[in-house]
């Protein structure tokens, strides 16, 4: 779930996560970017935060170094490594984790996200898949944030984020049925606002490519104007512009500018699934005119463009 709130951060960040989690307000990034990026020389590109992801990866490599067999270390080294956009080398240490924790669901659960990133969604899907297995009977537990949000308050869980993935890898290759038992499962663990605005924003889309639009419409029951949303607000305004509570001109900033991957690939399949695909080809190329590759939106709209405009 990881994921969405380090897109815009700086060159090095991922996005999206859809764990059962996603990014910062612009509002949040920009308050943290200014006195960053003030403090840097101007010859110097590095920004602070920059700084401190090489530092902190630095830090998980000499840990790992310094004992291989652990498992935190593994996870972390992996994780430190993917943030810095290396993303099969984060597949390999993950890789070689497995070798030696064949029954850690974590691993699993890393690696499957990191497939994701480079586009291999049948092994995603394998590896999410055996983690659903492996954590069945067992009980959630938080996972810690790579980058804390401004609260310092971790909004997912390792469950959360297996079934988001899977749910993910499974939308990614147009099966919506499985997606949808995976989002679903996702939904039902019912940790915390977080959780449900992300899982039923794609439960909502995925009803509405099928067609099923009284379905759609039901599993917005959960959202209210009263949820404690700490990071997902770009799926939070989505489900609540769905269900006709904020006009879609809510949703963008300055003129026709969507805050961000997420809105704009909600946006964008808004346009599809009633009909007005022209519209949705533009705001699906507007999404792949950004840097942020590796964002859920971004790959959304690149499986989504080569399906149904790929020429």
């Amino acid at each position: 779930m990881h994921t969405h709130k380090l897109i815009l951060v700086s060159s090095f960040v991922l996005v999206l996560c859809f764990s059962c989690k996603n990014e910062k307000t612009p509002e949040v990034i920009k308050k943290e970017e200014k006195p960053a990026v003030e403090a840097v020389d101007k010859k110097d590109p590095v920004t602070t935060l920059s700084q401190k992801m090489n530092n902190q990866y630095e830090k998980a490599k000499q840990d790992f170094l310094a004992d291989s067999t652990n498992i935190d270390n593994i996870i972390w080294y992996g994780r430190r490594t993917a943030y810095l956009g290396k993303y099969k080398e984060a597949i390999e240490i993950y890789s070689n984790g497995i070798k030696k924790h064949p029954n850690e669901a974590r691993l699993y659960r890393h690696r499957g996200h990191r497939y994701i990133s480079i586009r291999e969604f049948d092994k995603a899907i394998h590896d999410l898949e055996f983690a659903t297995t492996l954590i069945k009977g067992k009980e959630n537990t938080i996972e810690p944030d790579g980058l804390p949000n401004a609260m310092n308050i971790p909004v997912s869980s390792l469950h959360g984020n297996i079934w988001y993935h899977l749910g993910l890898a499974y939308y990614l290759k147009n099966d919506m049925k499985k997606a949808y038992h995976a989002y679903l499962n996702c939904r039902n663990l019912k940790s915390n606002d977080d959780n449900t605005v992300s899982s039923t924003n794609w439960l909502y889309m995925i009803q509405r490519r099928i067609g099923n639009e009284d379905r759609a419409k039901e599993l917005l029951d959960l959202i209210t104007n009263d949820m404690t949303i700490i990071e997902n607000t770009s799926y939070y305004h989505l489900c609540r512009f769905y269900k006709k509570i904020i006009p879609i001109d809510s949703l963008q900033t300055g003129k026709d500018a969507p805050q961000d991957d997420a809105t704009r690939y909600g946006i964008a399949n808004w346009f599809f699934y009633n009909g007005n695909k022209e519209k949705a080809k533009v705001h699906l190329q507007e999404i792949l005119k950004g840097k942020s590759r590796n964002s859920f939106g971004y790959i959304a709209a690149e499986s989504d463009f080569s399906r149904y405009f790929g020429e």
